[in-house]
């Protein structure tokens, strides 16, 4: 997503609710990366490594334990330099962010190493295994348990980070950083004031201005700024592979994309957000949900026959409120209220991928870079992240939009209570709309996702009501008429209006919050309603 993009615009929550907004934040939050060491990261390689090394098959036990005590000894060296902290946990379960915070606040650390911590966990490596048939030693890639070293900094650019290496051959490495604590150290920098509660932002003195400090995090040089951070996990990399060089190759493990709209009054995001709650749990279906994450569902709106995955939503409530979340795949969208404070109170809507797979980037074939674009699967590898970055941000664009239907003050009666009259078009009586009745049914079908950028034509609603092939010409022309009618009567009660020079059709405002409202309420358990009632 290039600066100044279209970011900053006024989309439809934001706009509907921008009287009680005082600014909007967006952009990565939590990010891990994984390096990779390919070329020694299979059994061929590995075995390369070796033999330019004159290493036997009988003797990798000793050189591979060598080469470990040799890492951990460079890896630790500046935690003793420095007189910091090195402890080992005997459970990988220990929240290990919590005891490093401590460590950092009880001794003040702003900058540098804050300490190292170490634990046994289950690892991917080598052993030595003895064929019986053949009587030979074999070089096989086997699951087991290692040391792994886990590094906290104040990172001078980045904020409060941590990275961790597998001290057991291929030595693979995993950096996990935060874009608001990046942002923070941006702000510091720039001399711009804020407010922090966490990872987020209630106040900050120019919005747009943090805005564009957080677009350059994009523009980042991502492997220079990695390469830096693993040569400081494993000062003695290039000692060990001196004969055999060998360099990381990074990829995007998770990343966490955020739209954080910071209320002016805490009481205002205190009253919308159960209605968002209860507007997210009773009306999005799955089809829904597949499209806030880019999924590609038909006209009839039903999910994909091939579709093989699973569809999720769950209620969480957390120490700090209630986060409602939506996944497809391991991908998701969720929305929870991060904070609440006297000087501003944040609604954060985050999609989270952790498959590229559902995604596509126009890029040409891996390993020929010169050769024909064509939109494929989107990698894991830092050279899509830009593109991971964009389909980020439309999908927690649109899970956002979805909510601005959601009214925290009008009632439902209020709302449709025009409907239940006869209306005049263009000269011509027009019939009283039944959304509870049989045009329940048209309401849902115009209302469908796919609709919302491109609007609809009389044949996209033709191909939901009459999923059939026309038989002869007049059967076409007969539901065709039809339909016209249906868009006629929607029109002459202001739910849709035609796009100027085209054949097709929107919502118009109005018409997306009553038939939101309409539809949430036809979705909705009588236990559902009955509280509301009372």
């Amino acid at each position: 997503v290039s600066e100044g993009e279209t970011r900053n615009a006024m989309h439809e929550f934001i706009a509907k609710h921008q009287d009680k907004i005082t600014g909007t934040l967006s952009g990565f939050d939590r990010l891990v990366f994984r390096g990779t060491l390919r070329s020694i990261a299979h059994d061929e390689g590995m075995k390369r490594y070796l033999w330019t090394n004159q290493v036997l098959l009988k003797d990798f036990g000793c050189h591979v334990e060598l080469v470990s005590r040799q890492l951990k000894e460079a890896s630790l060296a500046q935690a003793g330099a420095l007189g910091r902290p090195v402890k080992y946990l005997t459970s990988s379960r220990v929240s290990k962010e919590e005891i490093a915070r401590g460590i950092a606040a009880k001794e003040g650390i702003r900058d540098g190493l804050v300490c190292v911590l170490s634990c046994v966990e289950p690892c991917w490596s080598f052993e030595i295994h003895r064929n019986r048939e053949t009587k030979k030693l074999e070089l096989e890639p086997r699951y087991r348990k290692c040391l792994f070293l886990y590094h906290y900094w104040m990172h001078p650019q980045l904020g409060f980070m941590n990275a961790r290496i597998q001290s057991w051959f291929p030595f693979p490495v995993q950096i996990c950083l935060n874009g608001r604590e990046w942002l923070a150290r941006q702000m510091d920098t720039a001399g711009l004031e804020y407010v922090r509660q966490d990872n987020c932002f209630p106040w900050i003195a120019d919005w747009s201005k943090a805005q564009r400090l957080m677009d350059r995090q994009l523009k980042a040089h991502w492997p220079r700024l990695l390469d830096h951070v693993a040569r400081q996990l494993n000062p003695a990399h290039g000692e060990i592979f001196q004969k055999y060089p060998v360099s990381y190759y990074w990829s995007t493990y998770q990343s966490e994309w955020a739209i954080d709209i910071a209320f002016r009054e805490a009481e205002d995001l205190r009253r919308l957000y159960p209605r968002l709650v209860h507007h997210a749990m009773t009306t999005f279906s799955s089809p829904d949900v597949m499209r806030f994450l880019g999924r590609w569902i038909p006209l009839s709106g039903e999910v994909p026959k091939r579709f093989s995955g699973e569809v999720e939503s769950d209620l969480k409530h957390r120490e700090e409120g209630v986060r409602i979340k939506h996944s497809v795949n391991g991908n998701s969208v969720k929305l929870y209220d991060k904070a609440f404070t006297v000087v501003g109170s944040v609604l954060r809507a985050e999609a989270t991928i952790h498959h590229g797979d559902d995604f596509r980037v126009y890029r040409p074939k891996e390993g020929d870079p010169d050769g024909e674009l064509a939109w494929r699967v989107m990698r894991r590898g830092i050279a899509d992240l830009h593109r991971r970055a964009e389909v980020s941000h439309k999908a927690a664009e649109r899970y956002l939009d979805a909510f601005a239907s959601v009214d925290e003050e009008t009632t439902l009666e209020e709302l449709i209570r025009h409907l239940g009259h006869p209306r005049q078009w263009r000269g011509r009586r027009v019939r009283a709309l039944r959304p509870f009745g049989d045009d329940s049914k048209l309401l849902e079908a115009v209302s469908h996702g796919e609709f919302t950028l491109n609007g609809f034509r009389n044949r996209d609603l033709r191909a939901i009501f009459f999923p059939g092939v026309a038989r002869t010409p007049e059967d076409t022309r007969r539901r065709s008429a039809w339909v016209s009618r249906k868009l006629r009567l929607l029109r002459a009660h202001g739910l849709i209006t035609k796009v100027t020079g085209t054949h097709r059709y929107q919502l118009t405002a109005a018409g997306r919050k009553a038939i939101t409202a309409i539809l949430t309420a036809l979705r909705s358990t009588v236990r559902q309603l009955t509280p509301l009632a009372a």
